[in-house]
């Protein structure tokens, strides 16, 4: 079971990154760029959830970064025990995750991918390069 400690663990050891405060919910970002978040449910999301027939959460939701729509879609397609989306993210490459159904390889997996997806270029590579030495 994957805690908003993890997130911030794995999130503040990649370069660059920092963690902001946002209308109460913590933020981390890759040179001012977010991308995962705490992500509160609020009482739209939880409506249209239960309209849709998706269990809402039991815990922590994590909003995460992806690449596009189409890793959105089949991350939720994949494992919608995990995965989920509400009408607020239509249109836009981020994906919501129950973090309490999320073990430790998968979570460590997400925040990279997302960091990847948002830190400059040039600091994605020299830290892809470093993985490779170890």
């Amino acid at each position: 079971m994957a805690t908003l400690d993890d997130v911030r663990r794995l999130a503040l050891a990649l370069p660059r990154t920092d963690e902001k405060v946002s209308w109460g919910s913590a933020n981390w970002r890759v040179s001012s760029k977010s991308f995962v978040w705490e992500r509160p449910l609020r009482r739209a999301d939880e409506a249209a959830l239960e309209a849709a027939g998706v269990p809402l959460p039991e815990g922590d939701v994590l909003g995460v970064r992806v690449a596009d729509e189409g890793v959105k879609h089949a991350l939720i397609a994949d494992d919608p025990a995990i995965y989920f989306t509400t009408p607020h993210f239509d249109g836009y490459a981020a994906v919501l995750v129950r973090l309490e159904r999320l073990g430790a390889d998968e979570l460590r997996e997400l925040v990279e991918e997302a960091w990847l997806q948002r830190a400059p270029k040039t600091v994605a590579a020299a830290w892809l390069a470093e993985q490779q030495d170890r």
